[in-house]
């Protein structure tokens, strides 16, 4: 069975809008971060969506609820990319700060 494809819409108030690509309908509305959201990104199984802000942290969200998984704490500055690795088993992140870091997806 094919999964569904989404489109992100990132917005200046934290906020990551998740709509599904097939007939346009906002599926999602992910709300946490405190400034703009810059990139998002879905894991390989379409379980998990991480995006990265300007408030210097990345989030793990459940796609099927929206619900937070984890805030991923420990760069200095904006968090620009974050995109998951192909076996879905790390988060790879980076920052205005000239850091990469990799996560555990799962931790």
């Amino acid at each position: 069975t094919r999964r569904p494809c989404h489109r992100f819409f990132q917005t200046q108030d934290g906020t990551a809008l998740v709509w599904l690509l097939a007939d346009g309908s906002l599926v999602r509305r992910l709300v946490g971060h405190g400034g703009p959201v810059w990139s998002a990104c879905v894991s390989p199984d379409g379980a998990h969506v991480i995006t990265a802000s300007s408030d210097s942290t990345a989030r793990i969200w459940l796609l099927a609820d929206g619900s937070l998984v984890r805030t991923l704490v420990g760069h200095t500055d904006t968090v620009c990319s974050a995109c998951v690795s192909p076996d879905g088993e790390h988060v790879l992140t980076a920052s205005y700060d000239e850091t990469a870091r990799i996560w555990l997806l799962a931790d």
